[in-house]
């Protein structure tokens, strides 16, 4: 490796560690001057893939994390687990496999009104963002997931989103099967609506999992 190409890599090591939130690798070129940092930031990857610290990429965003099997020890307080109602994890599967989308147009995916604490809820996990307003009549709100969504679920991107046959071929699809299929067109209104009236008030048995504290 040249002289130049060690400087960019350590620049690039150097300016992710001190960042305060992941960067974008145009975000980090802006900052090292228009520098290409694509091949840069591959590198770094995998010098510190298998070490006790990773460089990941989160929705084209990237950051160091401790490597997963390590959490445990760096937890400093007990994982307390509170449940997503069942309303809150259809909106949260609508959210992420259609947006942008506006509360109507989650409201007429589900087939019943969604309340506004549902989504307050999910945006106060970090996991539900605004994302602008739709450019039609009344210019509704619409919402997108955020890279907090994808880090916690471990993906890179939307597109490693499951398909309906990955989600039921490992069992995730009971007891929110009827949430997840009608999402994905397999079952009408009518069902929508039976699945809503046994979670009246936005409640009722916990789906989703949300931690209080994160490693």
């Amino acid at each position: 490796m040249s002289t130049e190409q060690d400087d960019l890599l350590r620049a690039v090591e150097a300016t992710l560690f001190a960042a305060e939130e992941p960067m974008s690798a145009e975000a980090l070129s802006t900052h090292l001057g228009g520098a290409d940092v694509r091949g840069a930031l591959r590198d770094l990857a995998a010098q510190y893939d298998g070490r006790g610290i990773n460089l990941v990429e989160r929705g084209k965003r990237w950051h160091f994390q401790t490597a997963p099997d390590l959490a445990h020890l760096l937890r400093r307080e007990r994982e307390q687990v509170r449940r997503l109602s069942r309303a809150a994890t259809e909106v949260l599967a609508i959210v992420a496999y259609h947006e942008p989308v506006s509360r109507a147009e989650i409201e007429s995916i589900r087939g019943v009104q969604t309340s506004g604490g549902t989504l307050d809820v999910l945006m106060e996990a970090g996991w539900v963002r605004v994302a602008g307003r739709r450019e039609v009549p009344g210019r509704p709100v619409i919402y997108a997931t955020t890279p907090e969504f994808l880090a916690h679920f471990g993906l890179q991107s939307r597109r490693d989103l499951p398909g309906i046959d990955e989600l039921r071929a490992a069992g995730l699809l009971d007891p929110v099967e009827e949430a997840l299929e009608g999402l994905l067109g397999e079952t009408g209104p009518d069902e929508e609506s039976a699945a809503e009236a046994e979670d009246d008030g936005e409640s009722g048995e916990a789906e989703g999992i949300l931690p209080d504290e994160t490693a």
